[in-house]
């Protein structure tokens, strides 16, 4: 039963093609998310049977998060602080939380943003408060596009590799998970550490 799912999932794929990667990736990436493992992953299996480019299925995964999280960025900003401040209320997001968020992101948004998109379940909603404190769209765009690659190119490839063993799939993706978040938590503590070093230094000057 459960392979059959996956069959009907590459078959899916192969039929939308690559604007299908796309749609399918940017639907995602913003207000209806679903694990990017049931697109990304089966484009990277057809890859080795020839029916898809690795580089077109990377491409377009990652253009497809992207222009998603450019639609929830959007929102972000045209609702602005008065909306989630209004509506939070019903999610447990009060005022205090959210000045905590807003501040750390007009601080830190780049490297916020790079991280939470190689986290699950925080990658569809780091757009939003990008969007809120105005982060500057270029950047924005850079360090989703850098994060939301990495992880399209680990999913495809891993189609690439195991195919459609689902056993190993999900032994694979868990070990990668845990990987991910281990690296994120070191690039989060490096950050930290270089940013603190250049305050002292700054305040050093200063004196």
């Amino acid at each position: 039963m459960f392979q059959q799912i996956i069959t009907f999932i590459v078959e899916t794929v192969s039929s939308l093609g690559y604007p299908g990667i796309f749609a399918l990736m940017f639907l995602e990436s913003s207000f209806f998310p679903f694990p990017s493992e049931v697109v990304m992953i089966p484009a990277g299996y057809l890859a080795t049977t020839g029916e898809m480019n690795m580089f077109m299925v990377i491409f377009c995964g990652t253009a497809g998060s992207l222009a998603g999280a450019l639609f929830n960025y959007t929102l972000g900003y045209k609702l602005g602080r008065p909306f989630f401040l209004k509506y939070g209320k019903y999610i447990l997001f009060n005022e205090e939380k959210f000045l905590k968020v807003e501040g750390m992101f007009l601080r830190h948004g780049e490297i916020i943003t790079f991280i939470a998109r190689l986290i699950p379940g925080v990658r569809q909603y780091i757009s939003f408060p990008a969007g809120i404190t105005g982060m500057k769209l270029i950047r924005f765009s850079l360090f989703t596009s850098a994060g939301a690659g990495i992880w399209v190119t680990i999913l495809s490839f891993l189609g690439y590799i195991v195919g459609q063993n689902q056993e190993l799939i999900k032994m694979y993706l868990n070990q990668i998970i845990v990987i991910l978040l281990i690296f994120s938590f070191l690039l989060a503590a490096l950050y930290i550490y270089w940013h603190y070093l250049r305050k002292k230094k700054n305040l050093l000057n200063i004196n």
